[in-house]
């Protein structure tokens, strides 16, 4: 509730109250400033019990302190992941959820408080509700695994600028052992409830954590292992005697030898044996009451209350669409076939593609830089908040590239100390064709995922909650939207280019097809892949690696197209309220300056401020 509507609510008590004496008054003006005051005083109240259950969290997650780029006395620590603080964790949402609906009136808060309330209320409301289903997932997979990510981390996130950050290091690797141990137990727990990978997943788990182990300290090869290597890289730069080195080197091998290699030695053993019993059954449909969870899944991803059929249909709309927006491409160019002929031909051709060696992916991530580099110019014309933090461009680490995604974005510190990074997987050059270099770009760097990402961290006056929290049908649905937002202002003048951004989209739009076909609609991998290079012109390595992501993350894939859809939608819609007032700078700034939120809230903030327009214009039109 605003602050006029709590005046209009005080001056109508208060001649309530006078009327009773046959006397009416006039109310003074600090009658109107308590009430300000007050509304200032709850609103400050709340925003600081938002930021101790942060800091709460925060020093519960050693994992969490080093994304965030803070060093305490926990940095060589690992984050407790042990069913039984997931226990602790739900009566910890459920004494702040109580603190909510008992101790806190909305009314007396402003408006940024109470959206900032509406939001974790929710979200304390869904963790409560999704207890049930906390071991309806797959802890280690091609994707996101523990046997991926762990090392992943210490590249990646953890820092060395000093002996104590190296000490931390090698604390990080000894207690490897420990955290896997959870780990191992976790997997357990879910095979008893009937929770188990597909066949599929296994072996290439495993290769994953063969790979970590290799090389030396754990065998006498000439190479050195990836943590090994990343370690000695690291302490390189520090103001230390080579003796110093040499100790702290020989405290990493033993604790790579300690702590690591039986880490992975114990997860190894466990899913070799759970290789043996695993399925060919792909879908969430085979877990206890799988159809319920995935309902429940869909629901959280998109923020949305669309059912796996809706989700169906509207990705079958899309293809077609979209199909037909190629086939006006191919007309451009001349084409002559059918569009199956041009996937082929778009596939095949030579001239689409780097060369699959060295030379070839450097040339890649040059050109990746470029684009990234000229939409920087471009941003005025699209943006009034931009982003303060970096980014870079990398390729996927060796160690991981063969199971990871075709590419993704990983968010700097909130300091600016690590700057955002566009990974880009280059490890099958044919996966990675010159035609949807734009688009990738576009989507996971500038102005997709970098700056919403980044922009969100540096948000004043939001809880960080609403900095660090995400809702994947926002995240993804902006991704996605700037890879069309480009092409409005002159980009992809290549239509090939074009082309590759349309392939992008249809990408998105067969998502929804496949997803709900593998978990509502029993499809098998094989299904789901012959859709993909039945309907797009990407490789077969492309339409396998995304099947076998459908299967391990249920639900998330959907988020694209439906986030997108919607924030177009909402574009058209203000478009035509507000007409030559429409301004697209004050849209993106709607959108971004909020933080992630659900559709449906980022529906309620664009309608608000469509209002506040209109409100605008009809006072400048009775003034004048």
């Amino acid at each position: 509730m605003n602050n006029t509507k709590i005046s209009v609510l005080l001056f109508s008590s208060f001649l309530a109250f006078t009327a009773c004496k046959q006397e009416v008054k006039e109310p003074k003006q600090e009658d109107f400033a308590v009430s300000k005051q007050v509304i200032e005083e709850r609103s400050k109240n709340l925003n600081d019990w938002f930021e101790k259950q942060f800091q709460e969290e925060l020093a519960q997650s050693p994992m969490m302190q080093t994304y965030l780029g803070v060093k305490t006395e926990d940095y060589g620590k690992w984050d407790d992941i042990s069913s039984k603080k997931e226990a602790e964790d739900l009566e910890q949402a459920k004494k702040r959820l109580n603190y909510l609906k008992d101790s806190v009136d909305i009314t007396l808060l402003d408006k940024t408080t109470v959206l900032s309330y509406k939001l974790m209320k929710e979200n304390l409301e869904n963790e409560i509700e999704d207890f049930k289903y906390r071991f309806y997932n797959y802890p280690v997979n091609q994707m996101h695994g523990l046997q991926a990510d762990t090392p992943a981390f210490m590249i990646n996130m953890h820092r060395i600028e000093s002996k104590s950050d190296a000490e931390a290091y090698i604390s990080r690797l000894n207690g490897f052992d420990e955290m896997f141990t959870q780990a191992v137990e976790n997997l357990k727990i879910r095979e008893k409830n009937g929770v188990l990978p597909p066949k599929f997943v296994f072996a290439k788990v495993l290769d994953d954590c063969r790979n970590i182990i290799s090389g030396q300290p754990f065998d006498k090869s000439n190479q050195e292992s990836t943590l090994l290597a990343d370690f000695k890289n690291k302490i390189k730069t520090l103001e230390l005697s080579e003796e110093e080195k040499e100790q702290l080197e020989t405290l990493a091998k033993k604790a790579l030898l300690e702590g690591v290699k039986p880490a992975y030695t114990s997860l190894i053993s466990l899913l070799e044996e759970q290789q043996q019993r695993a399925t060919t059954d792909d879908g969430v449909w085979k877990f206890p009451k799988g159809d319920a969870f995935y309902n429940i899944a869909l629901q959280r991803t998109t923020t949305t209350n669309m059912t796996a059929d809706q989700i169906h249909e509207l990705g079958l709309k899309e293809v077609e669409r979209i199909h037909n927006e190629m086939r006006a491409i191919m007309k451009q160019v001349k084409y002559e076939g059918t569009l199956q002929d041009f996937f082929t031909f778009m596939k095949e051709d030579k001239q689409f593609y780097f060369p699959n060696d060295k030379e070839g992916k450097a040339a890649y991530l040059k050109e990746a830089v470029a684009l990234i580099d000229t939409m920087k110019s471009k941003l005025d014309e699209l943006f009034i908040t931009k982003p303060k933090a970096d980014i870079i461009v990398k390729a996927v680490e060796p160690f991981r590239e063969k199971s990871a995604g075709k590419a993704f974005y990983q968010s700097g510190t909130p300091d600016g100390s690590r700057p955002g990074t566009y990974y880009a997987n280059l490890y099958d050059m044919t996966a990675m064709p010159k035609y949807q270099m734009e688009a990738l770009a576009y989507h996971e760097g500038l102005p997709g995922h970098h700056m919403q990402l980044s922009i969100a961290q540096e948000l004043q006056g939001i809880p960080k909650f609403r900095k660090f929290g995400g809702y994947t049908a926002y995240v993804e649905g902006w991704g996605l939207y700037n890879e069309l937002l480009p092409k409005e202002i002159g980009m992809y003048s290549d239509p090939y280019s074009d082309f590759g951004r349309l392939a992008m989209e249809l990408w998105r739009a067969c998502r929804l097809v496949v997803d709900t076909g593998i978990h509502s609609k029993k499809w098998t991998r094989e299904e789901g892949i012959k859709y993909y290079t039945d309907n797009t012109p990407n490789a077969e390595s492309d339409a396998i690696k995304m099947v076998e992501r459908h299967v391990v993350m249920p639900s998330q894939a959907t988020a694209y197209k439906i986030g997108m859809n919607k924030i177009l939608e909402l574009r058209e819609n203000a478009k035509k309220e507000l007409g030559v007032k429409f301004d697209i700078r004050e849209f993106h700034d709607v959108v971004l300056t909020n933080g992630a939120v659900p559709l449906t809230i980022l529906e309620e903030l664009v309608a608000d401020w469509v209002a506040s327009k209109n409100v605008s214009v009809t006072k400048t039109e009775v003034e004048s």
